[in-house]
């Protein structure tokens, strides 16, 4: 015999935000995705009207109104939803008219990160271990020339000027940092695993754009806008700004010889979390976007961009943002891409420290 299941305990147990709009599009009841997704109690939410808590980047309104007159579900896919205590996020919605309602619609909205989390797990590793041996091939290549590189450059130093010295320092220091990634990759078949302790995202933010703007981003203007209340992160700092140059580098090559427009962007988001497979959850508030004006993602490519040898440049190897997505996972945060001409937006979510791992450092 099936067990009763009380409706309100359905309600409440919704992983997605869902929505009860009565026949004045006000709304009469949310449930506890929907109060996180807004960022707002019940209290303050019930019998506001559902269009002034929700930003739709969609002609949504007459489409409801149609739905309802018509008594039939409407799905939407693929816009970008807003409201007023978070930036936008690009969902699907389900809307259907409350059975034995007076006029009353069901609205239910799923961002597009929630219905790709139960599958990150397996398809990160997966992508991962192929990006990681095929740089153990390439590793060994690649650390002679780079030798080469480092001193020629110190050759260089010798006989420069204080002024230039600046750049064949750069060089030396890149040049090493990459051997010492190259390293890591050869010692063993994966990445090592992250020394996470307290970080603080603005000085790797700073970091990247520094080293971006002297060289592969220097025809690109890189706006800062940050949240300076922002808490520490729990993660490994150079890990980071590993992740962090191969965005910016991403922006700039997309960008081309015409330049353009990165904005690096850091915001707290209560209430973000990261549901895996095994039905844990954790807690990301802490964002970082990389925003570029360029061209976009090619259509063919976006939804599978983190996965290993998918590029869209023509010599691109296509292990750059696997690489990434591999880190962001290791760390326990989560990383996302929403992509048009003119605006490509890489999102990345992380944990922050907690008051135990700030007293240890």
């Amino acid at each position: 015999m099936r067990a009763e299941i009380p409706e309100r305990q359905v309600w409440t147990s919704l992983p997605v935000p869902a929505f009860i709009v009565g026949a004045d599009d006000r709304v009469a009841d949310l449930n506890p995705s929907a109060e996180g997704f807004l960022n707002a109690s019940a209290r303050a939410t019930i019998g506001q009207s559902i269009w002034k808590l929700i930003a739709v980047d969609h002609p949504l309104e007459a489409a409801f109104a149609r739905a309802r007159l018509q008594g039939t579900p409407l799905f939407v896919n693929d816009v970008d939803v807003g409201a007023m205590q978070r930036a936008p996020l690009q969902c699907g919605l389900q809307i259907a008219p409350l059975v034995g309602g007076a006029g009353e619609m069901v609205l239910m909205i799923t961002p597009r990160e929630l219905a790709g989390r139960i599958t990150q797990d397996h398809s990160v590793k997966s992508a991962a271990k192929s990006a990681i041996g095929m740089a153990e091939m390439l590793a060994h290549e690649i650390k002679n020339p780079l030798a080469g590189i480092t001193g020629a450059a110190q050759l260089l130093s010798m006989n420069l000027s204080k002024s230039d010295l600046e750049l064949t320092d750069l060089i030396v220091a890149e040049s090493r940092r990459i051997v010492k990634l190259l390293e890591q990759v050869e010692q063993f078949g994966n990445l090592m695993a992250p020394e996470r302790k307290p970080v603080n995202l603005h000085d790797v933010l700073d970091r990247a754009r520094r080293s971006a703007m002297l060289g592969f981003g220097s025809k690109m203007k890189i706006i800062e806008d940050y949240d300076p209340s922002l808490p520490p992160a729990l993660g490994d700092k150079d890990q980071l700004l590993q992740v962090l140059l191969n965005l910016i580098r991403n922006a700039a090559e997309a960008a081309g010889d015409a330049g353009g427009t990165i904005r690096l962007r850091s915001f707290y988001e209560h209430g973000f979390q990261l549901r895996r497979a095994d039905g844990n959850g954790q807690l990301l508030p802490l964002q970082i976007e990389v925003i570029d004006d360029g061209p976009g993602l090619p259509e063919h490519i976006r939804a599978d961009v983190f996965d290993p040898f998918v590029s869209g440049r023509e010599n691109g190897t296509g292990l750059g943002l696997a690489l990434v997505s591999k880190i962001i996972s290791d760390h326990g945060g989560w990383i996302s891409v929403s992509s048009a001409p003119g605006r490509t937006a890489f999102r990345i979510s992380l944990p922050r420290a907690g008051a135990a791992a700030l007293k240890e450092n």
